[in-house]
């Protein structure tokens, strides 16, 4: 026996009209055609489900024997359609890791947006400068600056970051640019007479280290932090120049980026979910929309080539 959905719909309109023409009209198809699909249906079932009255089409008693069970049909289609189209709510809890920065500054919007969108989901944020154990279930997704070496995680690219080196608007009034005097033809030698604000010495290794103190080698290193918002804040009140992601950096107006003939190394945000978990709707969701929005965000960032 060969069903077709579209068949039962049919039968659903014209018992709830009671006519072909106002069915027809519900259904958005011809009335002939509603006619040769009801025909269809009840050839293909063996039994006559309405009868044909002066008054209009009634159900006779097949027809009225199977209504409830054809509803009930309607009403899985109609939640399939939903979740297909993306408008069926998710729920649960959602575990992210990632580091202090980059949760405060990229993903808690993004996470804000999708919770509202999806407001039985729960997302549980986690920035700290370890690398939490998927396999464990310490996390569900977690955002790195490195690839996962672990064998059963799944891992994607998230986004790029770029970074530009920063110093405060008292700051340069006070010491003039790197590479130029506070006054006009003053010159400040390859960073004499200037401080550095960069990432302790237990992330040392990190490339942006080195490459400041390879462009200002007569600057002082003044202080160290192990967090990039520590540093964007010694930067802002005027403690000497550091090297920012892009997304810090333009969040605090008294900041501004400076040129030293290139850009600091970019680093790259690798996405990584255990494959045990991969198929987890709510992990899913999360994570694809995280992505998308890490996409647009990289699709609308401002070049930094041409800092001034």
């Amino acid at each position: 026996m060969s069903l077709d959905w579209n068949d039962y719909r049919v039968f659903l309109a014209i018992a709830r009209s009671g006519t072909l023409s106002e069915a027809a009209r519900l259904l958005g198809l011809s009335q002939p055609t509603v006619g040769r699909r009801l025909q269809a249906l009840e050839q293909t079932l063996g039994h006559a489900l309405f009868q044909r009255t002066t008054d209009g089409y009634v159900l006779s008693n097949e027809g009225e024997a199977i209504l409830c069970d054809i509803e009930r049909m309607e009403e899985q289609a109609t939640a399939v359609e939903r979740k297909l189209a993306g408008g069926f709510s998710l729920d649960g809890l959602v575990r992210v890791s990632t580091t202090e920065w980059f949760g405060v500054h990229v993903l808690a919007p993004i996470f804000a947006d999708v919770r509202i969108r999806h407001p039985n989901l729960s997302i549980e944020l986690i920035t700290e400068t370890r690398s939490v154990s998927l396999t464990r279930r310490e996390a569900d997704i977690s955002f790195r600056f490195k690839e996962f070496e672990e064998p059963d995680v799944i891992q994607i690219r998230a986004i790029a970051i770029e970074f530009a080196v920063y110093a405060s608007h008292a700051y340069l009034q006070r010491n003039g640019r790197p590479g130029a005097g506070k006054e006009p033809g003053e010159a400040t030698g390859q960073g004499q007479g200037h401080t550095l604000v960069t990432m302790d010495t237990g992330f040392g290794n990190l490339a942006d280290v080195p490459w400041l103190l390879s462009r200002l080698p007569g600057a002082v290193v003044g202080l160290r932090a192990n967090s990039r918002d520590v540093q964007a804040k010694l930067c802002a009140a005027g403690a000497g120049i550091a090297v920012l992601p892009h997304q810090v950096g333009v969040t605090d107006p008294r900041l501004v980026a400076l040129d030293l003939g290139e850009l600091p190394p970019g680093r790259i945000v690798w996405a990584g979910v255990h494959k045990d978990m991969r198929r987890s709707p709510r992990i899913r969701a999360l994570l694809g929309a995280t992505l998308d929005a890490l996409a647009a965000q990289q699709l609308a960032a401002a070049p930094l080539a041409s800092i001034p």
